[in-house]
């Protein structure tokens, strides 16, 4: 894959995983919570969430706001230095992660809050959203991609 086709691939995967999430959360938000039968696995509310992961820093609005624009930057400034080392699924993985941070971010300054709305019924777990699911399954794949890259190296 050359440098313009990652680039192209990385901005198109951050648009469609940004469109995702958005319009999946709006769908769950308004209509589908109030279908979904109960069950063991998971419920479907809504919980205004002004932290982070696990509520911390706890309306530090301002705060979250600068550092995921801080995170953005520098995750999109590394990548563009990089892109040629990444490979498809890095740049796919790394995509994944900028939508997520991104879509926190929109709600964090278009609501004041991050709306959560997912809770699982078999752990006490905190309630989460599609973004969330996004930032942790693209970290995992990145630092799984990092360990096998640097395993395979020696």
């Amino acid at each position: 894959m050359s440098k313009l086709s990652k680039i192209i691939y990385f901005f198109i995967s951050i648009i469609f995983f940004t469109i995702f999430d958005l319009y999946l959360s709006e769908k769950i938000l308004n209509e589908l919570r109030f279908k979904l039968t109960e069950n063991n696995v998971f419920d479907l509310i809504f919980v205004q969430n002004t932290g982070a992961a696990f509520s911390i820093f706890e309306n530090s609005k301002i705060f979250l706001i600068v550092l995921s624009i801080i995170a953005i930057t520098l995750i999109l400034v590394y990548a563009f230095k990089n892109i040629t080392k990444y490979s498809a699924t890095a740049v796919f993985w790394t995509a994944m992660l900028v939508a997520g941070i991104t879509c926190n971010l929109y709600e964090r300054i278009a609501f004041g809050y991050v709306r959560d709305f997912i809770k699982l019924n078999f752990i006490d777990f905190p309630v989460f959203n599609i973004s969330d699911i996004f930032i942790n399954i693209s970290v995992f794949a990145l630092v799984v991609i990092i360990i096998k890259n640097n395993y395979l190296r020696k």
